[in-house]
């Protein structure tokens, strides 16, 4: 009778602490539909990596599913790449081990990078199972929020309450971009919810801007969390070194205005641009903006100075195209036929098929290169290195467009994440 009651409990315990739960194409949209919170090891069994972490990662499980054994809560899963492999070409894995995020169904932007043990990987968890929102008790707390920071701000008859439920929901999906902020207490806060439910968005207090009110259905999840995914992610954001590996991870080319750090009227003129010309196109393109003093890289491979600031460039990931005249991107439309042109591959037709009067112009040029016997390659070379290569490339049609700098910023295809905290 022991020995059965010890064997039961055995296989018991071995039912319930089992590691991660293996995912495949049968089972992963279930998963990620009906659980809140999914993190996933994207693994190769042929990987050394992958070998080293896959019993942490299970630890790691078991502690989790003990922690919070809530149905729908969390879910620690792994996806074997090998037999998996129409899995990791859909989420675009392609170094072992990857840890990717979801939360409600959705592939957060950021991979998690922090160190590969037990106890990091369940504080990474802790954290993302806390509500990030504000909790508003009094009309006190309003007057204490950072004036530095935006937030959507709501007030809801209780919590209980449908629109209050939608309020968290997408408060949890956009946590990484913004500041939510809400109240339950209707007695408490009449003057601000005088009837119904109230949702408005609040701006830093730098950009001098009032308070602006949702109107649309707060129980209509996808137009909230639009409306909402407006208000806080901006339409141009800086790109530093700290940040840029993350907007890479986005896929998308970027345009990026090189600027001096004080000069904030160019800034200025290209965010009202990007939000006149390219508000259908951010699906397409990230829109961003850097100090040049930090980024001369960049500008060195183009050909250009600090002294040539401001400056607008597409980087494609591939190769980088300079806008013309950065006085012109309010012109006739013309920033928006640049996006429109890198996507139809027209900027890197043109580099290489120039116009007829600029043929003409190149096999005069290289005519007199030829017959300047005098000139070897190298001291070529050196005339271009001092001149605006990019110019010098498109008029002469010698190469290609200046290669990408921002994907060296991206992780490399043959680099592991794994860390060396093992």
């Amino acid at each position: 009778m022991y020995l059965f009651k010890l064997n039961l409990f055995l296989s018991f315990v071995c039912y319930v602490w089992s590691g991660a739960i293996q995912i495949t194409s049968s089972n992963i949209d279930s998963i990620l539909s009906s659980n809140e919170l999914v993190f996933i090891n994207f693994y190769a069994n042929w990987c050394r990596f992958s070998q080293m972490l896959n019993p942490i990662y299970d630890q790691f499980a078991d502690k989790v599913t003990k922690q919070y054994p809530q149905q729908g809560l969390v879910v620690i899963g792994k996806v074997d790449c090998d037999s998996q492999s129409s899995i990791s070409t859909k989420y675009h894995v392609n170094k072992y081990p990857t840890l990717k995020f979801y939360r409600h169904g959705i592939m957060t932007k950021r991979e998690y990078r922090g160190a590969r043990q037990v106890e990091p990987l369940f504080e990474f968890i802790r954290q993302q199972v806390e509500s990030s929102m504000i909790k508003l008790s009094t009309p006190n707390d309003l007057l204490t929020l950072d004036k530095k920071k935006h937030y959507v701000i709501g007030h809801f008859d209780s919590d209980t309450a449908e629109n209050y439920q939608i309020f968290s929901k997408v408060a949890s999906l956009l946590r990484e971009d913004c500041h939510f902020a809400g109240s339950i207490n209707k007695d408490e806060f009449k003057n601000e919810r005088p009837t119904d439910d109230i949702v408005y968005y609040r701006s830093s207090q730098s950009s001098n801007e009032s308070d602006q009110y949702y109107t649309g259905l707060i129980n209509n999840q996808a137009s909230f969390y639009a409306w909402s995914h407006e208000k806080c992610i901006p339409l141009v954001r800086e790109i530093t070194f700290e940040n840029a590996e993350e907007l890479t991870d986005e896929g998308l080319p970027f345009l990026i205005l090189f600027h001096h750090v004080d000069d904030h009227q160019s800034v200025a003129l290209f965010q009202r641009e990007v939000a006149k010309q390219l508000m259908h196109e951010r699906s397409g393109i990230n829109c961003l903006h850097a100090d040049g003093a930090k980024f001369s890289h960049p500008l060195q491979h183009l050909g250009k100075k600090l002294t040539d600031l401001p400056l607008l460039v597409i980087d494609s990931f591939k190769h980088m195209f300079l806008f013309p005249d950065i006085n012109l991107i309010s012109v006739d439309g013309k920033l928006l036929q640049f996006v429109k042109d890198l996507h139809s591959e027209k900027l890197h037709k043109d580099f290489h098929q120039p116009p007829k009067a600029v043929q003409k112009s190149v096999d005069s040029k290289s005519k007199n290169v030829e017959s300047d016997k005098s000139k070897d390659l190298s001291s070529i070379n050196n005339d271009i290195s001092g001149k605006n290569a990019n110019k010098f490339l498109e008029v002469n049609h010698v190469s290609s467009p200046p290669e990408s700098v921002f994907i060296h910023l991206s992780p490399s295809r043959s680099r592991y994440s794994f860390r060396d905290e093992l």
